[in-house]
């Protein structure tokens, strides 16, 4: 439950400002590569770079500032690696839906235990 003070300043925020990226729309199941922000070095010498972070969209928490969405993949060595990430995070840079799951659950944290093609998820098309 949130404070009604922050649901006003939320409010006038997400209502008033042009700022707000517009995202593309995906859900769970689909397959997104995260055009992340990594801030390197520190002080005067800062430099920033992007990291595409490649995987399945497994959770989405939909809200207004405090909505995010979790991304798993498979590293190398088969070690699987999820990421939560922020939606209105100024270091997300883009986000691009690679494909589209056919999924019947909002969330999908049995992949956690499947692995190999057991983890796969069908595509409605793949591009």
């Amino acid at each position: 439950m949130k404070i009604p003070m922050i649901q006003a300043f939320e409010k006038k925020m997400f209502d008033a400002n042009e700022d707000v990226k517009p995202l593309p729309a995906f859900r769970a199941g689909d397959t997104v590569k995260v055009h992340y922000k990594i801030t390197e070095g520190a002080g005067d010498k800062k430099k920033f770079r992007i990291q595409v972070f490649e995987g399945v969209v497994i959770r989405r928490k939909r809200g207004t500032a405090d909505s995010s969405f979790t991304v798993r993949k498979i590293s190398s060595g088969g070690i699987g690696v999820e990421r939560v990430f922020p939606v209105y995070s100024n270091h997300i840079d883009k986000i691009d839906v690679v494909a589209k799951g056919i999924v019947r659950r909002s969330r999908l944290y049995y992949l956690r235990k499947l692995s190999g093609k057991a983890a796969r998820i069908r595509s409605k098309f793949a591009g």
